[in-house]
């Protein structure tokens, strides 16, 4: 790929809502996943072995951890002279200021940084979606096509279909029909919101959509039907590997546990196409002389001294002497005290387990107790 042929435009301001209390301070793309890495870790650093050097991360919800991580792109080796990373939050005019009203208006209100580079195509990402993408083979396939857009797709079971943009498209993939989580769907290939765009392609829908009172300014619902509408060149890149939202309790913690499989879906650690972060800075992690650890993943800066089972533990998580820790994820910095048990539980990030104290069960149908971010289970904590 020639320098700057591609930009990438990274959205990175949901909250996550679904993800309750871990996303209460901070943004989904935010949240620690896999011990080491946050879940903005994976699209950048797609990005990073496909060989696009310029991305713009587009933030907006409690931006301040996202930005002080990215800083400047160095982990991600997104730190060139002539590209880099480029936090972009919504900013005043004058005409005043607000926040995103979609995710098209997010893009719109960014021209200014896509004109800055001669880039022929954009690329559309979002930053809360686990899956290891080269971007490079979707161009191709974009050229080879004539595209003026084209969209990544993934076939979704059929009974999930609604829940998805849909995409129906003929034998050449070109798409005829883009439904917005139809109620009876006609087709199981699922837009994964991943786009590449001609730019002048791009820049002009969104100036006309700027414009259009009854837009709500969204790529899914206005600017792909508005496309397909005027006959402009459409097509899927249609993708077979591994590809998950976890944006809810549920998923993130089933996801994590997958993690910890002898043959995992999801593999973290390819020498090929690794996954970078910026959570290296933190010592090797301590095992006590005493500590219990199976089939689990411990994290830089961790301190064992208990029994970790079957759990992940992400950087500086301590787990002290006599406790449990079983079926769990903890996020970085928390801390599970002295005969304490965890069990079947997400901590967020430097939250407290006290001594003593239960939190979890591994009883068939139990859900997954959650403690959120910088929360005290326990001793006038919560219960």
């Amino acid at each position: 790929m020639k320098r700057n042929e591609c930009i990438a435009m990274l959205l990175a301001g949901g909250q996550g809502s679904r993800l309750l209390a871990l996303t209460k301070s901070i943004a989904k793309p935010a949240v620690s996943f896999g011990g080491k890495y946050r879940i903005i870790d994976f699209s950048l650093s797609n990005c990073a072995n496909s060989g696009i050097n310029t991305v713009g991360v587009l933030t907006q919800y409690r931006p301040f951890l996202l930005n002080s991580y990215i800083s400047s792109g160095a982990s991600w080796n997104l730190n060139s002279r002539d590209g880099g990373v480029f936090v972009l939050p919504p900013y005043e005019t004058e005409s005043g200021g607000s926040w995103y009203q979609g995710t098209a208006d997010a893009i719109f209100r960014n021209i200014e940084f896509l004109n800055l580079y001669d880039s022929e195509y954009v690329l559309i990402l979002s930053g809360d979606h686990l899956y290891r993408m080269d971007y490079r083979k979707m161009l191709e396939n974009h050229k080879a096509k004539g595209a003026d857009l084209s969209v990544s797709v993934i076939q979704v079971p059929w009974e999930d279909a609604s829940r998805f943009g849909i995409i129906t498209a003929d034998d050449e993939g070109r798409i005829v029909k883009f439904t917005e989580k139809p109620a009876e769907p006609d087709s199981n290939l699922a837009s994964m919101g991943i786009y590449i765009f001609n730019k002048d392609v791009l820049v002009k829908a969104l100036i006309e959509d700027s414009t259009d009172e009854t837009s709500d300014h969204d790529f899914g619902k206005n600017i792909i039907p508005k496309l397909l509408a005027e006959g402009k060149n459409l097509f899927t890149y249609e993708f077979s590997g591994f590809w998950k939202d976890v944006g809810t309790i549920p998923a993130y913690h089933e996801t994590s546990m997958e993690l910890l499989d002898d043959e995992p879906a999801f593999v973290l650690d390819d020498p090929d196409f690794p996954f970078m972060s910026n959570s290296n800075i933190y010592p090797p992690q301590y095992i006590g002389a005493n500590a219990d650890v199976k089939q689990s993943l411990v994290s830089n800066g961790c301190n064992v001294k208990g029994k970790v089972h079957h759990s992940i533990l992400s950087t500086n998580a301590v787990v002290e002497e006599g406790a449990l820790v079983k079926d769990s994820v903890l996020l970085p910095g928390s801390k599970v005290e002295k005969g304490a048990t965890v069990i079947k539980a997400i901590l967020g990030e430097n939250a407290v387990v006290k001594s003593g104290c239960t939190l979890g069960s591994d009883e068939e149908g139990s859900e997954i107790a959650l403690i959120g971010n910088d929360e005290i289970y326990g001793e006038g904590g919560q219960q």
